[in-house]
């Protein structure tokens, strides 16, 4: 059973950095990605199956290295530093108490800080540190591909983490009506609609996604605004690396810097709006928990004098 599970996750793995090398970008004479999927992948698995997952993200790292090209010393390197980042990562969030159902906003400030900007350090610079090194880079060129290396793994774990421990918990409606499904579609149409407008027109307007993101978080929690992240970040990536819209005015750098702007502030709005609502909600829960606990216990002191329903918060309408 360990070693299927093992195999599963490396070809997982390996699947997602296939498609994370669809878009790439060439910065200083290094091809980095400004999405890079396996990195949220191999923090999922870790923080669901445990540190002893590592082997498979290790070998999934090392096939992913090879399909690119031949495999040499720098590439040991480069395993080395795409298996440490999540495993640092995963360290950092069990050490602060990291819950995986992100219902609550230090759960959400942690893997920001900790599990993405933090963590991904250490693929960024170990990667970066070995193009120099064996001649691939130059070295005027470190910042420039460290601060796209790390941003691309960062992004990883922004938008693909979320979703996957959102999808892990996912549940259909109880008795739902029509619009239950309707407005699901028309959530994820209208964030489609909002991010082709925005990148396909040379005027920026790519705050129009935040309107749907807010409204996603605030309906759905983060099973309804990860997925609207994901869509931006994916056909945001699509237009920069196609230099259309807003992308085609600037440099490439420049460019990059707009695309990871949007992509982290949407995925930092839906994240912790997300949080923000679930921790409310979840409070009110145990409010209402602890009235009706105190409605019983006075009930049993003075029997039919009362009212449980006073003891009740008012309904706050939320799913």
């Amino acid at each position: 059973m360990t070693a299927i599970r093992l195999l599963a996750v490396t070809a997982v793995y390996l699947a997602a950095g296939r498609l994370g090398l669809l878009r790439q970008v060439v910065i200083a004479g290094a091809k980095v990605t400004p999405l890079w999927p396996p990195t949220g992948i191999a923090l999922t698995c870790l923080l669901l199956l445990g540190l002893g997952i590592w082997p498979a993200v290790a070998l999934g790292a090392y096939l992913v290295v090879v399909t690119i090209g031949p495999a040499h010393w720098s590439s040991l390197g480069i395993v080395a530093g795409n298996t440490l980042a999540p495993v640092a990562a995963y360290l950092m969030l069990r050490r602060v108490g990291f819950r995986i159902e992100l219902d609550r906003l230090r759960d959400g400030v942690a893997l920001v800080f900790l599990g993405a900007f933090a963590g991904m350090l250490v693929s960024s610079t170990i990667g970066t540190t070995v193009l120099v090194l064996n001649g691939s880079l130059p070295a005027d060129g470190f910042w420039s591909t460290w601060s796209a290396w790390w941003t691309g793994d960062a992004m990883g774990v922004l938008v693909v983490t979320p979703l996957l421990l959102a999808l892990r918990t996912a549940r259909p409606p109880v008795d739902p009506g029509p619009f239950d499904w309707v407005e699901p579609v028309l959530l994820l149409a209208g964030t489609a609609a909002a991010t082709l407008i925005a990148t396909s027109t040379t005027v920026n307007l790519l705050f129009l996604v935040f309107p749907f993101l807010i409204w996603a978080a605030l309906r759905f929690r983060l099973i309804g605004a990860a997925p609207c992240v994901l869509l931006i970040s994916v056909l945001a990536i699509v237009a920069a690396t196609d230099r259309s819209g807003p992308f085609a005015r600037h440099g490439l750098v420049a460019d990059m810097v707009v695309l990871q702007a949007l992509n982290a502030c949407a995925a930092l709005t839906g994240l912790l709006l997300s949080a923000i609502i679930a921790e409310q909600r979840n409070t009110y829960r145990r409010i209402e928990q602890a009235c009706v606990e105190l409605a019983e216990v006075v009930n049993r002191l003075a029997p039919g004098e009362a009212d449980t329903s006073q003891w009740l918060p008012p309904d706050d309408g939320g799913r």
